[in-house]
């Protein structure tokens, strides 16, 4: 199927504006690398893992407000990343759209999100999007449907990554690591299911987004054991960040 065939497949894609490309393909990319390298050891492994061309998801867990811009600056391929609608507001708003960002409404179906989404995929581009919803521990113990959705929507492969050292234990939700932290973001196992043709069931989506976390929970553990790190454990219990009461988890769906 070529590219305006896919577009006009359901749900149609062929009639949202693609999220802009600029910034993430800039010089400013590199740039940004050396700028953050400055201040922290950003270690980045697996990067082999991740196919060079093609429409690739990133899935990643989410312990620390840094994660989606170390995903943005460092990941081997730029992506498009699934970023709460709340956060484009003013000039931020303004800067992380031309950065390419997608954003979510977390709390009411959107529809325009998913498009611009598979618009990317089905560019051969890549997208990255954190299952877990909101930052926490980073465990993947919440786990929403959207990267299984979209693999099952695309055919695209989906690399699960893992973020140790973004948030320190004890941190908050908005903290950054002290200045001289390592981060390390590993680049797990490919993750593959078939394209389903449309209509895709929810039965369908919640298989792929249990099959989808077990391998996830598999990579951090690799991870973990690889880098002898470990997760930085959950917020404060007073830094809450709202997230829908949706997705899966070892019993399936709550």
């Amino acid at each position: 199927m070529n590219e305006q065939r896919a577009h006009l497949a359901p749900p149609r894609s062929d009639r949202v504006p693609g999220a802009p490309r600029y910034l993430l393909y800039s010089p400013l990319r590199p740039l940004a690398r050396f700028l953050i390298r400055r201040r922290y050891a950003v270690r980045v492994h697996g990067g082999g893992q991740v196919p060079p061309t093609g429409p690739v998801i990133y899935a990643s867990n989410h312990v620390g407000v840094i994660d989606g811009p170390l995903l943005a600056i460092f990941g081997p391929r730029p992506a498009h990343a699934l970023t709460k609608v709340e956060m484009f507001r003013g000039l931020l708003g303004r800067f992380l759209w031309w950065s390419g960002q997608i954003p979510l409404d977390r709390f009411h179906t959107d529809p325009r999100a998913v498009k611009t989404c598979l618009r990317a995929l089905r560019s051969g581009r890549a997208i990255g999007i954190y299952p877990e919803g909101s930052r926490g521990p980073g465990d993947l113990e919440r786990f929403h449907r959207g990267a299984a959705y979209l693999a099952l929507v695309s055919g695209a492969p989906v690399v699960p990554v893992t973020m140790l050292g973004s948030r320190e234990p004890g941190g908050t939700s908005g903290s950054l690591p002290r200045r001289g932290a390592a981060i390390d973001m590993i680049f797990g196992e490919v993750w593959r299911t078939d394209a389903v043709p449309w209509p895709r069931t929810r039965e369908q989506v919640e298989k792929a987004s249990l099959l989808l976390r077990e391998h996830m929970l598999v990579q951090l553990d690799r991870a973990r054991a690889s880098t002898g790190r470990e997760l930085p454990g959950p917020l404060p219990p007073t830094d809450v960040d709202p997230d829908p009461a949706t997705g899966v988890t070892d019993e399936g769906a709550p």
